[in-house]
């Protein structure tokens, strides 16, 4: 039987959106050799527990974009440790926007291979750190969604999310064995209205636990890049946030 591909490769949308302002508040450390954005609440220097771990898988752009960096900030506000690996290893897709005769075909096939090759060993390295009975969850966007299906798949996560994703095939889905939440654009070439109704039917087939939220009027990308001088864009982009890690919390405890 064909695997059928749901969410498809990232496309122009994925490359371009607004770049946020705002002062980072996380550390860069290598783990694994990679270099990994890290973000705590502030209140563990009191010596209080995080309420987990959130494994962040980025989009394109990388966690080390500062968007990336501020969601990332966000959560761990609300009490999570949070890591982002750089898959890219220093070469996120923006650097090249402005670049003549760019292979952006080329590039994604060798941001893929490199990602799959140093994410088992840093997530390996992840739980030595913080902990093997720490509860992990992971959040992926765009390029980072099937990290987190396969996870979700491996039961190396208590729950996963994900937001406009790409390269998924419809494995995915019906291979998810924990909690999984997607957070949809209205309007989205990678992940369109039939594919994204067809995952949701593989979940409910296989008596998954899902929750899906698609927002009206926005574009893919819109999680990390919409434009917070449009109220609808910054709306749907916290509210994508807010839902991500509350339901985190539930799964979690």
């Amino acid at each position: 039987m064909t695997d059928k591909v749901l969410a498809q490769a990232p496309g122009d949308d994925c490359c371009k959106g607004v770049k946020h302002t705002g002062e980072p508040k996380g550390t860069i450390e290598k783990i694994a050799g990679l270099d990994t954005y890290i973000a705590t609440p502030s209140y563990l220097a009191a010596g209080q527990p995080a309420k987990g771990v959130i494994l962040f898988y980025a989009d394109v752009f990388g966690p080390l974009f500062i968007n990336n960096k501020l969601i990332q900030d966000y959560f761990a506000d609300q009490g999570f440790i949070v890591v982002g690996i750089d898959y890219f290893l220093g070469d996120p897709i923006h650097i090249h926007n402005d670049e003549p005769g760019f292979d952006r075909p080329a590039w994604m096939a060798k941001s893929q291979a490199q990602a799959r090759e140093h994410e088992p060993k840093w997530f390996e390295a992840i739980k030595n750190r913080f902990g093997q009975e720490m509860k992990y969850t992971a959040v992926g966007y765009c390029f980072g969604a099937p990290f987190v299906c396969e996870s979700g798949a491996s039961g190396k996560v208590v729950a996963g999310a994900i937001a406009h994703p790409a390269f998924l095939n419809e494995s995915h889905f019906r291979n998810m064995s924990v909690p999984l939440l997607l957070s949809c654009a209205e309007i989205d070439h990678t992940f369109p209205i039939e594919f994204r109704r067809r995952a949701e039917d593989v979940l409910v087939e296989d008596g998954r636990n899902y929750h899906f939220q698609v927002f009206s009027g926005v574009k893919h990308g819109f999680a990390v890049r919409g434009d917070p001088d449009v109220e609808n864009e910054r709306w749907a982009k916290e509210e994508s946030a807010r839902s991500i890690v509350g339901w985190f919390e539930r799964f979690s405890k």
